[in-house]
């Protein structure tokens, strides 16, 4: 099961994505007892959830931080026993601090990954939700697998049947949630990489070559 969660410190909003079906029933009748049930997934699969916010500097992160420049990126996850969290530092000092005010509350603060923000902060955090978040999370892991296995390198290390065959799953079922996963990238990415390249091509003076519904290429130059 994963939860999303994004909470404004009065109200929050919970997705719930349930991976087996045969838990629906009863992680509904446990949500039922503190929150709303506000709407499902035409699947099946997601719900939106609707309850008060029960924040407290003892399971929260972002009521540790709110004294500091520190952004913390909205929805949380919950998975696999974790509160996994995103949030942009401004300054590096601020990092250990937040690491000390957690671990003094009693927190286990793991570190995934640290990446320095390139160009527009908007762009950086915007884009990544809207990319992944239609993603489910077989669909995620077969993409992550894939790429583990050398799938996207050129030459490829292991074709679909190849790494099916090294996860012990069935070929077919790995490459519904691959292709599914790599469309639904692709149908979020498109729209950016058209704004990125007119952007780009505004700035750098470079030439379109374009192709006209009568087949006659025609070349615009941008100054």
């Amino acid at each position: 099961m994963r939860v999303y969660t994004w909470c404004n410190r009065v109200n929050e909003v919970l997705e719930v994505e349930v991976g087996d079906p045969s838990e629906y029933g009863e992680v509904l009748e446990e949500v039922g007892r503190v929150a709303t049930v506000v709407g499902e997934s035409g699947g099946g699969g997601i719900h939106l959830i609707e309850s008060t916010c029960f924040c407290t500097p003892e399971n929260s992160v972002g009521m540790n931080v709110e004294d500091l420049p520190v952004l913390v990126v909205s929805p949380e996850v919950m998975v696999g026993g974790w509160d996994h969290y995103r949030l942009v530092f401004f300054r590096h000092e601020d990092f250990a601090e937040v690491v000390r005010r957690l671990e003094g509350r009693g927190f286990t603060v793991e570190v995934l990954g640290k990446a320095e923000v390139r160009g527009s902060l908007a762009g950086s955090l915007l884009e990544a939700d809207s990319i992944f978040s239609s993603l489910t999370g077989r669909q995620m892991d077969a993409l992550i697998r894939a790429y583990g296995h050398g799938y996207y390198r050129l030459p490829r290390s292991a074709d679909i049947q190849e790494i099916a065959r090294r996860e012990r799953v069935k070929r077919t079922t790995f490459q519904e949630h691959l292709k599914k996963g790599e469309n639904k990238i692709i149908e979020r990415i498109i729209p950016f990489m058209r704004l990125y390249a007119s952007r780009s091509l505004g700035r750098s003076g470079d030439a379109a070559r374009l192709t006209r519904p009568d087949g006659k290429g025609e070349t615009l130059n941008h100054d």
